[in-house]
């Protein structure tokens, strides 16, 4: 599977870490950076995350911070994008068996490098259940192409 990710400077020792998980894992890995632990803005870096995978050019995507909320969020901003936030076992597993979550965010602050090995194993192994969930994400999928056009959806504000 090819994987891009990213981090901010908080997120640098975790990347680092799961970049060499996934590469024993046999993953080729896109390594967006950030290349330090010196201070970086992550929005760009996330957003570039989103894109490669919108894009076809990886598979999945994940992306660190502190706490994953801002690098989840920026992910988001990307069109196609289905990022989830995922410090256990429980949302991961339904991130991909519910809203079939294309990128994941986890904060190094909150999960350590066991845990995150745990939830990026269990996050690739987890296929998209379908069925009754496919309609909430064509839903979505409408938000954002009325949010492209500038209209509304039909029914909906």
């Amino acid at each position: 599977m090819r994987i891009a990710i990213g981090s901010d400077h908080a997120g640098f020792p975790l990347k680092q870490h799961l970049v060499s998980t996934l590469e024993d894992l046999g993953h080729e890995v896109d390594d967006q950076g950030t290349h330090s632990e010196e201070s970086v803005d992550y929005p760009a870096i996330c957003a570039g995350v989103g894109r490669t995978v919108v894009e076809g050019r990886a598979d999945r995507g994940i992306v660190l911070g502190g706490t994953g909320q801002g690098e989840q969020i920026s992910a988001n901003k990307v069109h196609g994008v289905r990022a989830a936030l995922c410090h256990d076992l429980f949302t991961t597993r339904l991130s991909r068996q519910h809203n079939d979550a294309n990128l994941i965010a986890m904060g190094a602050r909150v999960v350590a490098p066991a845990l995150a090995d745990e939830i990026v194993g269990l996050w690739l192994e987890t296929e998209f259940e379908g069925g009754r969930h496919e309609q909430r994400l064509a839903q979505i999928t409408e938000i954002e192409k009325a949010q492209i056009e500038g209209g509304q959806i039909e029914g909906r504000q």
